[in-house]
Formats: C-alpha cells, structure tokens, sequence
C-alpha cells in the first residue's frame, strides 16, 4: 500500500521557495518519494533531458507522450529513440480519429481537445506530475513556479524551471542525450507539424509556435 503525502498550498508555497536554489535531482527525489508510483512525467520529445535526470532517480517512473496524429516523423523518431535508450515505462496516449483535421476546421479548440484532455485522462488517479517547463522558454512562462497545485488539483513539478538553455545544451552534450533531430535544423521549440515553424524571432524560442496567431500556449500548462 502506496502513501502519497498530501500538501496544503501554503506548503506547496513553501517548498517552492525552498526548491528555487536546488538542483534539479533533488526536486525530482521530492518528487518521486512524495508522489510514486501517483506520479507521471509529461513529454513533448523535443529532448530527453528531463527523462534523463528522472530515470537516473526512478527508472520505473511513468512517461506520458501525448500521439496527436499531428507529430512531426523527427518527433516520433525521438520517442523510439528515446524509449530504446530509457527502457522507458512509456504511456503513449493517441488521440482519437477524427474525420476533419482539427487544427484545420477548429484550430482554436484544437489544443484543448486533443491535447489536454488526453493528458487529462493520462492524469486520472495521479496526485502529482512533471514537467520539462522552463522560465526562459517564453516571456508566459517567466514566473513558473517550480512546484504549485494545477488546475486539476495534482501537485505539478516543474525541476527544470531555473534552467537555461545554456544549461540544457550542456547537459545534453555532458550526457549525450538524445534531441529531437528538427533542433539541428533550427527549430527551437517542436509541437504538432501543422502549427509549428522555424522560429520568427531568435530570441524569443516559442516565436515559431502558432505563428501569426496570436497564441502563446495549448493549455497544457495552465
């Protein structure tokens, strides 16, 4: 018999301030003696960075992809790739067919309906999950907390918040870890193909993500 331990969000505040200077490892130790096996970590495969540190804490731990049916061929490359080198416990959550392309006839609703209620039901009956989120991906994302309750009410964990991209090229190159082959062609954040391109500005990473129109986020991180 599993026992999650159960935080108020004053707590949840607290250890937040108290993770702000921790390394990475560490939070993720938190997060696994707190939370498994009610724990999942939520990935898009553009690297395996988080993977990586998570598997050298729980190799068991649980990874959820979400299968749109709209992923680049170089994306679901990765998620092999990544899945041989991990032996990963891999959820794959494929979203349904629909007769009409969905970012085509309702691109607005697109997101919600295909990725976050897939992570919703990869969520059911978990307390907590991780997330590869970092503060300098996007001007959204530059207060992310690095723990704090979701929407849902689960404990979300984001150990990489702190992190540059400094740091995760690092990382990988220290660790030879795998990445998204589309990263050496210059796209700098990788979603679903039909609404990902080569970055409209250099310094901003997400500026080829919905580009022209006027989003910032599918929703999964709300």
């Amino acid at each position: 018999m599993f026992e999650v331990t159960h935080f108020s969000d004053e707590e949840l505040a607290e250890l937040n301030r108290q993770f702000e200077h921790l390394p990475a490892t560490q939070i993720i130790r938190w997060a696994v003696d707190s939370f498994a096996p009610h724990l999942s970590l939520s990935t898009s495969m553009n690297d395996a960075v988080l993977i990586d540190l998570a598997s050298k804490v729980d190799p068991s731990i649980e990874v959820v992809f979400i299968d749109t049916g709209y992923h680049f061929p170089e994306t679901l490359e990765t998620v092999e790739t990544v899945r041989r080198r991990y032996g990963l416990n891999l959820r794959i959550m494929t979203v349904p067919h629909h007769d009409e392309e969905l970012w085509r006839v309702d691109p607005e609703n697109c997101c919600s309906a295909v990725k976050v209620g897939q992570l919703d039901r990869a969520l059911a009956g978990k307390a907590a999950w991780m997330s590869g989120l970092r503060r300098d991906e996007a001007a959204t994302r530059g207060q992310a907390p690095i723990v704090a309750r979701d929407l849902r009410g689960l404990v979300k964990v984001n150990p990489l918040a702190t992190w540059t991209a400094q740091d995760v090229e690092g990382y990988i190159a220290d660790h030879d870890v795998p990445v998204n082959a589309l990263k050496a062609q210059g796209y700098l954040s990788i979603g679903c193909q039909p609404c990902t391109s080569m970055p409209t500005d250099p310094t901003d990473p997400r500026s080829g993500r919905w580009a022209g129109a006027g989003k910032t986020e599918c929703g999964l991180h709300d």
